[in-house]
């Protein structure tokens, strides 16, 4: 395999993951943020009032995008791993 097609892989590959991954951390992101301010509105300042609303969100936000992260992973296999392998 060539160094091109090596590199432009693994750059691929980190765009693909870059992409699945960005729903959850944004979710991640705005429910930490709306707890951590309510928090400080209130001066609660318990623990699991952070943790479980977060692992709340990004279960809910990982259920409801599951079919575009698969999609995502096919598509980039199917277009661009499989071919290599098959050496097409």
């Amino acid at each position: 395999m060539d160094e091109i097609v090596f590199f432009d892989t693994m750059r691929q590959a980190l765009w693909i993951a870059v992409v699945i991954s960005m729903p959850i951390l944004v979710a991640a992101l705005v429910v930490g943020v709306a707890v951590g301010l309510f928090q400080a509105l209130t001066s609660v300042q318990e623990m699991t009032l952070t943790f479980v609303p977060k692992l709340a969100a990004i279960l809910v936000v990982f259920w409801a995008s599951m079919g575009f992260m698969t999609q995502q992973l096919t598509g980039f296999f199917a277009t661009r791993i499989v071919p290599l392998i098959a050496g097409i």
